[in-house]
């Protein structure tokens, strides 16, 4: 009966409860993530007609920032849920050999493009704009989050890009702040 209640539920566990899974380039993996040709005109078109905004995560192999992004902030039912529902995540790798294509038409092998783009530490979130800019995408991201940071200070980026607050007067930090306010209060 034990075995009947256990097994039952794990059926029934969340979106992202276990631990991530490792792909054969080293990276994490969430099964919210796209497998893109990373050309990022292309995915901007297609985050846009899943009604989805287009966000891009560096990540490296043995990166214990990126194994506490994924172990404790998406591994979050609810933080996995609402990335899922609501942004395209193209994952790569700082140091892969992976073409990707700017919005420009610029071409270059992952570990290039980081360096374009001014990537130098993993984990890193671009969050794309909703229109094809003409230059590259670290001009033309919305906002950047650099590092792991903690589950609702996470989530709250990802809420302030959907409801497009860098576009208003509140800074991230004002949002993240008045929303960890509303929380303490409930």
């Amino acid at each position: 009966m034990k075995r009947l209640a256990a097994a039952a539920l794990l059926a029934l566990a969340p979106l992202g409860a276990a631990a991530a899974e490792i792909g054969e380039d080293g990276l994490h993996k969430q099964p919210w993530f796209s497998v893109t040709f990373k050309d990022m005109g292309e995915d901007l078109e297609a985050a846009a007609e899943a009604g989805k905004r287009l966000a891009v995560i560096f990540e490296q192999r043995g990166c214990i920032y990126c194994e506490k992004l994924h172990e404790e902030v998406f591994a979050d039912p609810e933080i996995a849920a609402y990335i899922a529902e609501n942004f395209m995540v193209v994952q790569m790798n700082l140091f892969g050999d992976e073409e990707v294509t700017d919005f420009d038409g610029t071409a270059l092998p992952e570990k290039e493009m980081a360096g374009r783009w001014g990537v130098v530490f993993t984990p890193t979130i671009l969050f794309m704009p909703d229109a094809a800019p003409d230059g590259p995408a670290n001009a033309a991201a919305v906002a950047t989050m650099p590092g792991a940071f903690g589950k609702l200070t996470s989530l709250h980026m990802f809420e302030w890009v959907r409801e497009k607050g860098y576009e208003g007067e509140e800074h991230f930090q004002k949002y993240h702040a008045r929303k960890l306010a509303a929380k303490q209060t409930q």
